[in-house]
């Protein structure tokens, strides 16, 4: 017996994605305003349900509520799951991000507790991109193109070589936005104010001296990383890790955008979703060259990180495209047989 298509599922599915996107985008605000601490309690806000929505209050309690809404939305996705769905991985799948939510929320309240440490900060903003991943999935498993089985496939030695490009591909987007979030949750962001080159250099030296000097510098253009307004040797090496590890990343989707180009008569989504990396690509370069050019505008930084967890989630979606059309049966069986069949 085949699992038949449900689109009400499908849809709520989506609508959980697409939540959890904007989610993305109030922690990224949170992050650009600074307003991390405005509110210092958990789970209370200044030991109220709703406290006055001004200034860094608006932005960190507004970020709590999406997340409560989010959360709501995963607790309902997951016991559609299990009362709906016949493949016994999707009912898992459902219990995995509701685990993730579970612990990404309580992430949020430990990073307000203990003051923002970067350990626990990190691994908040990380979760939140795998998360963004796993209900973005759960909607692709639960769309009609995904449950067909007439699909065109590749060739086994193409799939191969596909299979392991989009992992890879995947993998590295993925870095650099752990990369990404420990330089903003280090203070890194402007330990480096110029773009392209790095206070003139392609790689400037982190001697002593000239450590003093970057830090005159930033101090005539006004930039302060740190209450004492200083910067360290390794919120540099953070930011240029960032940096560098970008043409890793902008290398590695030219390569998968242009041999995706090659299977539109396998699916015309293939040919899709490599102008959609392009195209995303192109966005994030220069969201992250003006965000350091405009000295990390809330608006611009916001942007960047979104487009980041975008981009990761496309990577995700081209992947899982593959798989799916790169063996001889469908990547995760999409049928199932009762045992009473079976016996």
């Amino acid at each position: 017996m085949k699992q038949p298509f449900n689109k009400a599922l499908h849809r709520f599915s989506l609508a959980t994605a697409i939540t959890t996107f904007f989610l993305i985008i109030a922690g990224g605000l949170v992050t650009s305003t600074g307003s991390g601490l405005a509110v210092p309690d958990w789970p209370l806000s200044y030991g109220m349900l709703m406290p006055p929505m001004i200034g860094g209050i608006f932005y960190e309690h507004g970020h709590r509520m999406v997340a409560t809404l989010v959360g709501f939305l995963t607790t309902i996705l997951t016991l559609w799951l299990w009362k709906r769905e016949q493949r016994r991985w999707m009912k898992v799948l459902g219990f995995v991000a509701l685990t993730a939510v579970i612990l990404q929320g309580a992430l949020g309240g430990l990073t307000v507790l203990f003051l923002l440490p970067t350990a626990i900060s990190v691994s908040h903003a990380t979760l939140a991109q795998t998360f963004f991943c796993i209900v973005s999935s759960i909607a692709l498993f639960t769309s009609r193109w995904w449950m067909e089985q007439d699909h065109r496939m590749m060739e086994e030695s193409e799939g191969t070589t596909m299979r392991k490009l989009v992992v890879l591909t995947t993998a590295s987007v993925y870095l650099q936005l752990i990369l990404g979030a420990l330089m903003r949750h280090t203070g890194s962001g402007l330990a480096v104010p110029d773009f392209p080159l790095a206070y003139g250099q392609l790689l400037p030296s982190l001697g002593t001296d000239q450590l003093a000097a970057y830090n005159r510098q930033l101090i005539l253009d006004d930039i302060r990383l740190a209450a004492d307004g200083s910067i360290t040797a390794l919120q540099i090496v953070f930011h240029l890790a960032h940096r560098f590890w970008a043409i890793v990343v902008t290398g590695m989707i030219v390569w998968l955008a242009f041999r995706l180009r090659r299977f539109s008569g396998v699916s015309k989504r293939l040919k899709t979703f490599s102008f959609i990396l392009l195209g995303t690509l192109v966005v994030q370069l220069s969201l992250g060259a003006f965000t350091v050019l405009s000295r990390k505008s809330v608006d611009i930084t916001t942007a960047h990180v979104a487009t980041g967890a975008f981009l990761l989630v496309m990577c995700l979606l081209t992947t899982l495209h593959v798989f799916r059309l790169s063996r001889g049966k469908p990547f995760m069986e999409i049928s199932y047989v009762p045992s009473q069949a079976r016996a």
